[in-house]
């Protein structure tokens, strides 16, 4: 990551620029300081640290920003800007080369802030070299096709597929798939395919399958929509049969070992060795009510930076659906701007941010976090920490 060492430096007054970087305001913590800066109109932070006798100047992770010369850029207007004498840098500008963003490829956001279609949607959970997935998306032109993988290989792998077969209906996405579904309008889909799952026995709280992800599954299934696992697992299967026999209503249709149009080269093998393959299925019968994710991630009341500085204190909140975790809590030498570091969200997967605390004002640093349910079951207690309720 980039980052310069050095050992003497004049003091860094805020606001002010050098070479097109904004600094706008340094809080501190126990040795470490956080320095707000602006570079090609985007916002991030810095990381101040004193080791020893030289101080370490670098890119804050939590607030990274691409492509990587805006941060050295920033780094170095910071060394130039205070007169540092410099004993260690990696931050000379190079030439980037940008890798062309993939049409087939979106990031969460898209899927919050952009995605809508009047086509029928499929949904296939880890779909791995692609195969299926593929076949599925010609075999079904009008369909389009959401693919879900955590893999960067098998990605790579399926979106090469896709452009030598010159196919328009699938759209990738790295993303927990557990969490992805939240972002689907109810009553869109009309499958979702979850072909061998990781059967994750000595982790079990791991599964793709569980009471919440089948919650999702019915709300965005339309009526006659289903919800397809493919095992060679006994122990998967006899896992997710309980679970769907419990289910207030819907019907569930079972078959071993039958034959697909198409397959995995791993399917192959488990049949050469004589493994039985399970498919279990659950139809939905009711229509949802659409959910609404334009949540308010806003604080209500003016925030004592005084107050809410004697009572923090770094704790977490465990709960069955989210965790908060308050980590530091940063400072102006005025007393007029602070930055509260926080974790929230999923368990199983966590998000990083700040709240940044301005006039009496808190908001997050950066924009929101996604308006997924755990998120918002953080931000309730999130917000009630920073307004000191």
């Amino acid at each position: 990551m980039p980052h310069s060492t050095y050992t003497k430096n004049q003091p860094l007054n805020t606001p002010s620029e050098q070479d097109g970087v904004k600094f706008n305001f340094i809080t501190h913590s126990r040795g470490e300081s956080r320095i707000c800066v602006t570079n090609q109109n985007k916002e991030f932070l810095l990381i101040r640290k004193i080791k020893g006798d030289k101080t370490l100047i670098k890119t804050d992770k939590v607030t990274r920003v691409t492509p990587i010369n805006i941060v050295k850029e920033a780094i170095n207007a910071y060394t130039k800007i205070t007169n540092a004498q410099i004993t260690s840098t990696n931050t000379n500008i190079i030439s980037e080369k940008l890798k062309p963003q993939d049409e087939y490829l979106k990031d969460i956001d898209y899927f919050v802030n952009e995605f809508d279609t009047d086509k029928e949607i499929y949904i296939e959970i880890g779909f791995g070299s692609g195969r299926h997935l593929i076949h599925q998306a010609k075999q079904n032109p009008n369909i389009q096709f959401i693919g879900l993988e955590i893999h960067t290989p098998s990605i790579e792998q399926m979106l090469k597929q896709v452009r030598i077969d010159n196919i328009t209906n699938i759209l990738a996405v790295d993303y927990d798939a557990r969490l992805f579904m939240e972002f689907i309008k109810s009553n869109r889909v009309g499958r979702i395919f979850v072909h061998f799952p990781v059967p994750w026995d000595k982790k079990p709280h791991r599964r793709i399958y569980s009471q919440d992800f089948i919650d999702e599954a019915l709300r965005v299934l339309k009526v006659g929509g289903s919800l397809e696992l493919r095992t060679d697992s006994r122990k998967y299967f006899d896992y997710c049969v309980e679970l769907l026999t419990t289910q207030p209503s819907g019907h569930i249709t079972i078959d071993i070992n039958k034959d697909l149009a198409v397959s995995s080269k791993y399917e192959d093998r488990w049949k050469f060795q004589g493994k039985n393959i399970y498919d279990l299925k659950l139809f939905n019968n009711y229509e949802n009510e659409e959910k609404n994710l334009n949540y308010d991630f806003s604080f209500d009341k003016e925030v004592d930076i005084e107050k809410l500085d004697k009572e923090f204190d770094k704790s977490a909140i465990v709960k069955d659906n989210f965790v908060v975790s308050f980590s530091d809590f940063y400072i102006s030498d005025d007393r007029h701007t602070a930055l509260l570091q926080l974790t929230m969200g999923n368990v199983n997967r966590t998000v990083s941010k700040y709240i940044l605390i301005q006039n009496k004002k808190a908001s997050y640093f950066q924009g929101d976090p996604l308006p997924t349910s755990s998120n918002i079951a953080a931000h309730k207690i999130i917000k009630q920490k920073v307004q000191c309720d």
